[in-house]
């Protein structure tokens, strides 16, 4: 008797990891959707950006434990949190961007959740020309995109 109820437990604890990860799955899925207004550059094309040492401002906004795991970022890249943006882009180095200057923002997120967030933000702060990096610093990584040592604090 014991022994059943121990194996209706786990078929139930199984059963909901189940559900829990095709939720997760549709909620993946239905990301794109979400990005109305966003448009993305994909890491090759960043790539010849940079190797054509063309003005683009790079912003970095891998959460705060992803980025202190990590001891590199894209070269020229400023790190900051997604909720601090606003904030930021009244400070230098920010507030003195031309608003038609390249910036692609890029996250380590599975769809790039927190580079769409962040270039609304640009977006919404007038902006012209802002891309999220498709599969950001996972596909950076990838394609051995440039990086760069991040500052020690």
């Amino acid at each position: 008797m014991i022994a059943n109820r121990r194996c209706l437990r786990f078929l139930i604890s199984v059963l909901a990891c189940i559900a829990f990860c095709y939720q997760g799955a549709l909620i993946v899925a239905q990301a794109p959707a979400k990005t109305s207004g966003v448009a993305f550059i994909s890491v090759e094309e960043l790539k010849t950006k940079l190797a054509a040492n063309e003005s683009v401002v790079i912003i970095d906004v891998r959460s705060s434990e992803t980025f202190a795991n990590s001891d590199r970022k894209i070269k020229g890249a400023i790190h900051m949190k997604t909720r601090r943006i606003e904030h930021r882009l009244t400070l230098p180095p920010l507030k003195d961007v031309p608003r038609d200057r390249p910036v692609v923002t890029y996250c380590a997120c599975p769809a790039d959740e927190s580079a769409i967030f962040a270039a609304r933000v640009f977006l919404e702060k007038g902006f012209k020309n802002v891309r999220a990096l498709k599969g950001g610093w996972r596909e950076w990584i990838k394609v051995s995109g440039p990086t760069e040592t991040k500052p020690r604090l």
